[in-house]
């Protein structure tokens, strides 16, 4: 359920799972093997739109594809820390390299983690889960 309050700000029924991802066969991909788990994502092609959901007050798991046109994931991240969108978030990239990429130079503290792509989805699954219980924690502290 995409809800937003008349304000223009996410709901607390808002999916907690951001995935920004531009090829759109992984996004449709992902996006019916949380379903099938009973799990909500927000689905957005590229970082433009991200900054867009983070600004109207999404706040959770983003899963973050390195490798996209125009802005790609660690611009994205950077973007996020100038505007004070980090708070609250937890963010785990997607890539299909297997090599650590040198952009993500200074944003080590901010990942918490890398899904390589292709990845089996039982294990994927159980990552996101295991996110989704660090968000809960994390939260709980605050």
């Amino acid at each position: 359920m995409d809800e937003t309050s008349t304000d223009g700000k996410l709901n607390k029924a808002q999916p907690r799972i951001m995935l920004v991802e531009d090829d759109e066969a992984i996004r449709e991909t992902i996006c019916e093997l949380l379903a099938s788990e009973g799990i909500e994502i927000i689905a957005v092609a590229g970082g433009n739109e991200c900054l867009n959901q983070l600004s109207a007050g999404f706040r959770g798991l983003i899963l973050m594809d390195v490798m996209m046109p125009g802005m790609d994931g660690w611009t994205t991240i950077r973007e996020m820390k100038n505007a004070g969108l980090l708070e609250g978030n937890i963010i785990s990239m997607l890539t299909s390299m297997e090599v650590p990429d040198q952009r993500m130079e200074g944003l080590q503290e901010i990942i918490i983690d890398y899904i390589l792509k292709p990845f089996e989805p039982s294990a994927f699954i159980a990552s996101v889960k295991k996110y989704l219980l660090l968000l809960d924690q994390t939260a709980g502290h605050k």
